[in-house]
């Protein structure tokens, strides 16, 4: 049980981290996360499941999500269409393009060959370690990214777009580039889980933009004043955390037709918290 929950929440964080390119850095609330993850599993499970190789279905699943999110971005930076309303549209649009790939509402992978059946140990091992291994590819190549002198100006652009384009930098293209990035990160996660669970569905979208916030809430949380490579693991911390905390909810005895209730609840009294420390914190120097 806990092998498999460890599992999942590797997985479930490289949801967070592409969340965390545009809601931390860029500040923008990007709702095309709804329909770019469940996008990159029905593209996934659609390709696999026609006997294309699981390793370049998840490829054109992640090209998938890159063209949402520059959908999202064009919408934005260059029709001027609100960042909260750019990416409803696209969401929107997304549940028809998987209707249309899939010919169905959710599409199984009965029979079929996934990432994690190339490995050659037990089949929840095999999640843990492709988890494992794809959350620290992208780990690293986020780091490597930020580090450069584009990956400087997308960090100022989220930091004071103002200034950023008084440096010469082209913040429209910056958005562009970081919604196009973050939604092939979001594709990708929703590729990797479709296997894992071994179906797509059109509605797995639904909720999941709680999941990837918890999970950064909660490692922010838990964690303050962190490099960057720090930061990014403790949304991989709060992503698993997370995974233990909906489990414990299940074990209790709750519904879990209401697991997205059970989300919203936490994710909101993750967000208070801080709200509370300062409180508490304020008042006890008042008393001294």
């Amino acid at each position: 049980m806990i092998l498999s929950i460890v599992s999942q929440g590797l997985v479930w964080a490289i949801l967070g981290l592409g969340i965390f390119m545009t809601f931390r850095i860029l500040n923008f609330p990007d709702m095309t996360t709804e329909g770019s993850f469940p996008l990159g599993g029905a593209v996934a499970v659609t390709l696999i499941s026609k006997g294309i190789n699981p390793f370049l279905a998840t490829a054109v699943a992640i090209l998938a999500g890159c063209l949402a999110g520059m959908v999202t971005g064009l919408l934005y930076t260059k029709g001027k269409i609100p960042t909260l309303l750019s990416g409803i549209l696209v969401m929107t649009s997304c549940h028809s393009i998987m209707l249309m790939l899939m010919g169905r509402a959710n599409l199984g992978l009965l029979g079929t060959k996934q990432i994690q059946d190339f490995l050659p140990f037990s089949g929840e091992l095999n999640n843990l370690l492709t988890g494992l291994i794809f959350v620290s590819l992208v780990i690293v190549a986020l780091l490597f990214f930020l580090d450069t002198k584009l990956g400087q100006a997308y960090i100022a652009t989220g930091d004071n777009p103002d200034m950023a384009r008084s440096f010469g930098i082209h913040t429209g293209r910056m958005e562009l580039m970081g919604l196009v990035l973050s939604n092939g990160v979001i594709a990708l996660a929703g590729a990797l889980i479709a296997q894992q669970e071994g179906y797509a569905d059109v509605s797995r979208g639904i909720g999941v933009i709680v999941v990837g916030l918890a999970s950064l809430i909660i490692g922010e949380v838990l964690f303050t004043s962190l490099t960057l490579a720090e930061r990014l693991l403790t949304i991989v911390v709060g992503s698993i955390f997370y995974q233990f905390l909906i489990w414990g909810v299940i074990a209790l005895g709750f519904n879990t037709s209401y697991l997205r209730l059970y989300s919203a609840v936490i994710l909101a009294i993750c967000l208070m918290i801080p709200t509370f420390k300062n409180k508490f914190f304020k008042g006890v120097k008042l008393s001294k």
